[in-house]
């Protein structure tokens, strides 16, 4: 089926899709409606999508982010045929893999590989067509003699890199992906990044769901944000994910860019924290931060406004404030806060970021085991990191925040994503992020 809109090849097209279930209080109500026994609806309607639609385009990789029950796993279910939709559609043009639930459809009491086959003829694929990826499957599972036994023999390892080895070698068009690439061990799990690479390369459309941000900002093209079974909005990775990062602690204002067709957390398990209701905010002013640096005017900023950041300065080795270090060299990150209600141990944080948005490295007070213990409104202090840089050479974004928790809640004081850039300069880079500043010696062999 061709998915063609003003000339643009479409993989799939998703219109106005919503799903609702029906919640009852009792069995007994579902029955007494399913018969009619009652005029009144005795159930309560659950909005799991609601009216959602977007398109993705042939050879694209788009995310989609949102917090717990925002409906992701629901549209790829509607997808890929697994769930049906209450109303909306869905056009796919192309064969589609899925990764959702790895290992559905398997037969525990049939071998490894007579579940390849049974998984293989349910995705369409005859037996011939099966044997000729059987040897890549297999290699790919690394599973060994254990293929001819029954799966109910295997370890959870071994069944979900069978399951993920069927799925990924069929040579799909589109490949869905919901929270499936980090199974197995370590050398498992770097073989199925290398494999997600590999489709990118070939122009494979993915469609691709993850906790993951840094994954999300790595391979993304676009990404969408759900939340609450809506679709907040959509755009490049980067903008979503700091989106994400206000919904994950209630702060999303409303003033997120419309749909057009959230750092490392600043504190221990804050993406699994909600937010209770917030004060009225005491926001600082943009005019008000102080420093030399050049602030970035699309900074994303919010919190309830318990502090405010009022000074961002950097030095370098020498004290001089600037936005350049030398790799090898000690340099201060310094934050001056003020705060406008009383609050405890507050955490003070810092983040770096590359260009494409992946954070790479950051601390906070809390890790380092430096609270400042309880603050009153009206106080104000500085908190200094010093420490050695030693990522590689290039450009990075830096971002701030100020946190604490509130009877039991965490809550966001002040946020500043991507606010200031910092060049690091390097007359050696080496691979990856950072530079392990190793020492080398050479010694020869006398024969």
């Amino acid at each position: 089926m061709s998915v063609s809109q003003n000339g643009i090849q479409y993989a799939l097209t998703v219109s106005n899709l919503t799903k609702v279930y029906h919640l009852y209080d009792r069995p007994s109500d579902r029955l007494k409606e399913a018969l009619g026994f009652s005029k009144k609806n005795r159930h309560r309607d659950l909005y799991a999508l609601r009216d959602v639609s977007f398109s993705v385009r042939q050879g694209e990789t788009v995310g989609i982010i949102g917090t717990n029950g925002s409906g992701k796993s629901t549209i790829l279910k509607i997808i890929t045929g697994v769930l049906t939709p209450t109303s909306g559609e869905v056009k796919v043009n192309g064969r589609i893999s899925a990764l959702l639930e790895l290992g559905a459809g398997f037969n525990m009491e049939y071998t490894g590989r007579e579940n390849v086959y049974l998984n293989g003829t349910m995705m369409g694929f005859s037996r011939e067509e099966i044997d000729a990826r059987m040897d890549s499957i297999l290699s790919f599972a690394d599973i060994g003699d254990f293929v001819n036994q029954p799966c109910k023999t295997y370890s959870s390892g071994m069944f979900v890199r069978l399951a993920f080895a069927v799925a990924i070698n069929i040579d799909p068009e589109i490949l869905i992906v919901d929270e499936a690439l980090s199974v197995g061990d370590v050398f498992f799990q770097s073989k199925c990044y290398h494999k997600f690479e590999e489709f990118k390369a070939q122009g494979k459309t993915i469609l691709f769901v993850s906790h993951d941000l840094s994954s999300i900002s790595k391979y993304c093209d676009r990404v969408i944000l759900l939340n609450k079974g809506v679709m907040r909005a959509e755009g490049e990775p980067r903008e979503m994910v700091d989106l994400y990062k206000k919904l994950l602690v209630n702060l999303d204002s409303g003033d997120a860019p419309a749909a057009k067709t959230p750092a490392a957390p600043d504190a221990p398990g804050e993406e699994a924290q909600s937010a209770a209701v917030a004060p009225e905010p005491a926001k600082v002013k943009k005019s008000e931060l102080t420093g030399v640096l050049d602030r970035n005017p699309n900074t994303i900023e919010y919190g309830e406004g318990q502090a405010d950041f009022v000074k961002i300065r950097i030095f370098d080795e020498r004290g001089n404030e600037t936005g350049s270090i030398e790799k090898g060299t000690e340099f201060t990150i310094q934050l001056t806060v003020r705060f406008n209600h009383s609050v405890d141990d507050p955490i003070v944080a810092y983040t770096f970021k590359n260009l494409q948005g992946t954070e790479i490295t950051g601390t906070n007070t809390w890790y380092e085991d430096k609270a400042p213990g309880h603050k009153d409104g009206g106080d104000v202090i500085t908190v200094s990191f010093r420490q050695k840089m030693n990522l590689q050479g290039g450009e990075y974004l830096l971002s701030f925040g100020c946190t604490g928790y509130h009877e039991g809640q965490f809550r966001v004081f002040h946020r500043l994503y991507d606010i200031i850039g910092i060049t690091v300069i390097s007359t050696k880079n080496t691979v990856g992020y950072y530079d392990m500043d190793s020492v080398v010696t050479i010694t020869e062999e006398k024969s």
